[in-house]
């Protein structure tokens, strides 16, 4: 599955035995919280697609370590995220890999 959106798209991989596919965003639009909104939505709506198309896909958003810090960080994003069960990774463009989970 592969649906480009612009400069935001789900991709589909697999890693270590695990289907998992990603939802990239960009959050460059100049409101940022409604950016968060729409990706919400289309989030919900890639859960539905895969569960009808490959139920065993685990989706991620990913997103970049400035919207993460911009955004992902406020308490109401992050209950935002909890409430809608939305699972996601940030990502470093400078070296183009995913951030590890600091504890």
């Amino acid at each position: 599955m592969y649906i480009a959106l612009g400069a935001e798209q789900l991709l589909a991989t697999e890693k270590e035995g695990e289907k998992i596919a990603v939802a990239i965003k960009s959050f460059i639009a100049v409101s940022a919280v409604y950016e968060f909104h729409l990706a919400i939505g289309q989030y919900r709506n890639y859960q539905l697609a895969l569960l009808q198309e490959d139920p065993e896909r685990t989706l991620y958003l990913v997103v970049s370590e400035d919207a993460y810090d911009r955004l992902f960080t406020l308490q109401f994003i992050q209950d935002a995220l909890r409430y809608n069960a939305v699972r996601y990774l940030v990502y470093d463009i400078q070296t183009e890999v995913i951030v590890p989970w600091q504890s």
